[in-house]
């Protein structure tokens, strides 16, 4: 039996099925798209939420932060005391003729010995310039003897050369304490005191910083347990160290002692003070000392240390801290969140990195928040979070 021959299908026809395919696989191409732009718009939208949720959780760190300075020099200010009677120059040449009973009596006379009796005050005058007694006082003889080699030949100890004759001409008794800087941080009147017997009876407990790198606030912030008598300086050398305490925001001491194992005996910002900067060192990693000073030539050919320097005018000149901090950048995008004759650096680092879109230029703060939302458990702002992982690298 003979087949019937298939019928041939015409152009026409394939062409619309062909047609009929396309659209549908339109369709389905659109359909997909949808779902990937819902998913974008969603992992977009949670980004979002979560980078908000993370920067308001670190806005909040940063106020409660501010409160605790607030609450610890109002903690500080009941310790205020009188300050000392002067004594006159007669007193004082008196005293000077009477042996080491006149001196122990010239000490206990200025107020800046902390505690303990004559006999122990006249037991230290008996030292005289011994580079190895450490009176009782933020008074660093060593220290004092290597600065004022004078005082050596003054014939009584380096504490009554710093009362008689070093306090008038501002010499500096510790390196933590910087007379000039004290003095211009609050009245100018001091009462007939040292700028030293001052601090000890008035300023450090009314917020008056001793040197640059010391903030009062900040430490009293951190609740250190002070003994009876004794300043934040003193409690930090003695202990607050060893606690972890920071003395300043800039001054990170885990960090300085990464670069200065050498240091690890000791209270960190003395050695930062006087050697670290000398050869380097940074005290926090968005302060380079090195970076500052190859920037700024003046800087170092007038011989300023240089994050004293930064802090005490050189932000203000719009001078940047290192290569991650950028100073002029900041302050524009800050706007007038940033109080006036606040460090742009500080202000960073206390909270205004969580109100700037960038805090450096091609450095969006959110996207680096989303990336590594860790930073909140470690209360770590981002730039500073970068510029660690660069030296780690």
């Amino acid at each position: 039996m003979a087949r019937t021959a298939p019928k041939p299908v015409g152009l026409a026809q394939k062409a619309a099925a062909v047609a009929k395919l396309v659209e549908r696989l339109r369709g389905e191409l659109a359909a997909a798209h949808g779902l990937v732009h819902q998913a974008q718009v969603r992992e977009a939208l949670t980004r979002t939420e979560l980078t908000l949720a993370l920067t308001a959780a670190l806005q909040g760190r940063a106020e409660a932060l501010g409160a605790a300075r607030t609450d610890g020099l109002a903690r500080l200010a009941p310790r205020a005391r009188p300050l000392p009677a002067p004594l006159g120059r007669n007193w004082q040449r008196l005293l000077l003729r009477a042996g080491t009973a006149g001196e122990a009596r010239l000490i206990a006379a200025s107020g800046v010995w902390r505690d303990g009796g004559l006999a122990e005050i006249a037991a230290y005058a008996r030292r005289k310039a011994d580079p190895a007694a450490t009176p009782a006082s933020l008074f660093d003889q060593a220290f004092y003897l290597a600065a004022y080699p004078e005082a050596a030949g003054f014939g009584h100890s380096p504490l009554l050369h710093y009362l008689v004759r070093g306090a008038a001409a501002d010499a500096q008794p510790h390196p933590l304490f910087d007379p000039a800087h004290y003095r211009a941080g609050g009245e100018a009147d001091l009462g007939g005191a040292t700028p030293l017997g001052h601090f000890l009876h008035r300023g450090a407990w009314l917020g008056r910083d001793p040197h640059p790198l010391f903030d009062l606030a900040h430490y009293a912030g951190q609740r250190p347990g002070l003994a009876a008598g004794e300043d934040p300086v003193s409690h930090y050398l003695r202990q607050g160290w060893r606690d972890g305490l920071t003395p300043h925001p800039l001054f990170d001491p885990a960090w300085y002692l990464a670069q200065a194992p050498q240091a690890a005996e000791t209270a960190p910002l003395p050695h930062y003070a006087s050697v670290g900067w000398r050869e380097g060192l940074s005290p926090h990693p968005l302060f380079d000392p090195r970076w500052y000073l190859a920037q700024y030539e003046d800087v170092a050919a007038a011989g300023f240390e240089p994050l004293a320097h930064f802090l005490g005018g050189g932000a203000a000149e719009g001078r940047s801290p290192g290569p991650w901090f950028d100073v002029p950048h900041y302050v524009a995008a800050r706007g007038e969140g940033l109080r006036p004759g606040a460090n742009p650096l500080i202000d960073y680092l206390r909270g205004g990195a969580w109100a700037v879109a960038e805090a450096r230029p091609g450095f969006p703060t959110a996207a680096y928040l989303a990336q590594s939302p860790e930073l909140v458990a470690m209360g770590m702002t981002p730039l500073e979070h970068w510029a660690r992982k660069a030296a780690a690298a």
